[in-house]
């Protein structure tokens, strides 16, 4: 008799704990009273909500289920029941609870609310929007009900819809949690960029400690130009999440971009040690030795990336790009022309390709891959001047000088085309001179200047 006693107070300390939302010791006093009563039916639901309160989801559902074998129909426990699966991503199962709730209690409300939330997740939007509907007939004021149906919306590209939806969420229930940070994806999503960062930011002081809304919202700063508000935002990631590995790749991104190339390689090998399969990490690391003039590392790494990803035409780029730093041209040829065959219209492949030519004294191909590059690209100086050089070397300086004029044409202060155009003459006299006297020069041995 005394158990059965013993086994009631705990129960009750139990409910005072819970009240505290002290759940750990709460549970400890539940299960210490289930061992003597385990068939207790109420008991066995206050395990469950305990344990989803802890966030063990999976052992919740099984307590549930004890609970229903002695209370089968009791709507309280299906509901608890369907919200765990729906949890631990069993939305089958969680369906069936609700429709059961459905058939047994037609008029409860939040076993259609639910439904919404589990046939979104299973993007069966058609039969979320009915159930919306069905939910609306019987409370037309549910926040749960707008929330879960302007997800399924988003989720759709319905994103005016959607806001309309959590627009109804804030005027029934202004302190919901997530409404904020899924308009601001919403705006963000539309392009609207000034809105979406407004949102992000009013969703970040509700919760400042939401990891996913600060990162997002460093990727909208460095998105929109604003780099330093970008990296505060990655650093605060960082700070309040150690292993992650988005923020420490990110982060990285925006240090190489702003020449800080040292720490931008500490921070990408950082992100490969929390995910060794992180894509492009190889890559990003041969662009940051590239820019410090680590030419061998840059090779090393770039030709790693090129093994694990061999369609990708930026890592091809800057493999090339590194094989012309360690004067290699004939290899960064290869590099370049797997650019073009990637993607045809790349500029700065045939650029390059050119200038590989160049080194190689074959100018007549420069010229042509030159050629290709202002034709994609027509403002492309660096190409005009290149071919403007080619011409002259081959002394075709009619053909220079058009070059150079459609240079000034796109722009007229370049102070290098000013300088190829005053200076044409000279070129024009001295190609001259070369060809006048280099037949005197092998016979006679003579060297210019002597």
């Amino acid at each position: 008799m005394n158990e059965w006693f013993d086994a009631e107070k705990r129960a009750e300390r139990a409910q005072q704990l819970s009240e505290s939302k002290r759940w750990a010791e709460a549970l400890a006093e539940i299960e210490a009273a289930l061992e003597i009563n385990p068939q207790n039916s109420s008991w066995l639901a206050q395990r469950g909500f305990l344990l989803d309160q802890l966030e063990s989801y999976d052992e919740a559902i099984v307590a549930y289920t004890q609970a229903l074998r002695g209370e089968p129909d009791d709507r309280e426990l299906l509901l608890a029941k369907g919200i765990s699966l729906t949890r631990v991503g069993r939305l089958s199962a969680a369906l069936k609870v609700f429709t059961r709730l459905n058939e047994i209690y037609p008029d409860f409300e939040p076993a259609y609310c639910f439904q919404i939330m589990a046939y979104a997740e299973l993007d069966q939007h058609d039969k979320a929007e009915e159930a919306f509907y069905l939910a609306q007939q019987l409370d037309d004021g549910c926040p749960h009900c707008f929330f879960h149906t302007g997800n399924s919306l988003a989720d759709r590209g319905e994103y005016e819809r959607a806001l309309y939806c959590w627009g109804r969420v804030l005027e029934l229930d202004p302190g919901y949690e997530c409404v904020k940070g899924q308009m601001a994806r919403a705006h963000r999503a539309m392009g609207k960029q000034s809105e979406a960062e407004a949102l992000y930011l009013a969703a970040i002081r509700e919760d400042p400690g939401d990891i996913d809304l600060l990162y997002e919202m460093g990727d909208l700063l460095a998105e929109t130009g604003n780099m330093s508000g970008a990296e505060t935002k990655f650093r605060q990631v960082i700070e309040l999440a150690p292993d992650h590995a988005e923020a420490h790749f990110a982060l990285a991104q925006l240090l190489l971009v702003s020449d800080d190339a040292d720490d931008a390689i500490r921070l990408f090998e950082r992100a490969r040690e929390l995910d060794p399969s992180y894509p492009r990490v190889d890559m990003y690391l041969g662009s940051a030795c590239l820019k410090l003039g680590r030419y061998s590392d840059a090779q090393a790494y770039l030709m790693r990336a090129v093994a694990l990803e061999p369609d990708h035409k930026d890592t091809h780029m800057l493999l090339g790009n590194c094989l012309l730093w360690l004067r290699r041209p004939g290899l960064a040829k290869d590099e370049f022309r797997r650019v073009i065959a990637l993607d045809a219209e790349v500029a700065s492949a045939h650029h390059n390709l050119g200038v590989c030519c160049f080194l190689e004294r074959d100018y007549e191909g420069g010229i042509e891959h030159c050629r290709r590059a202002i034709e994609l690209k027509p403002d492309y100086l660096l190409a005009i001047v290149k071919t403007t050089l080619a011409f002259q070397k081959l002394g075709r300086f009619d053909q220079a000088r058009s070059m150079i004029d459609y240079g000034l044409g796109v722009d007229s202060e370049n102070l290098l085309l000013r300088q190829l155009q005053q200076q044409l003459w000279r070129s024009r006299l001295r190609y001259w001179v070369d060809r006048t006297f280099s037949p005197l020069r092998r016979v006679l041995g003579w060297k210019r200047g002597a």
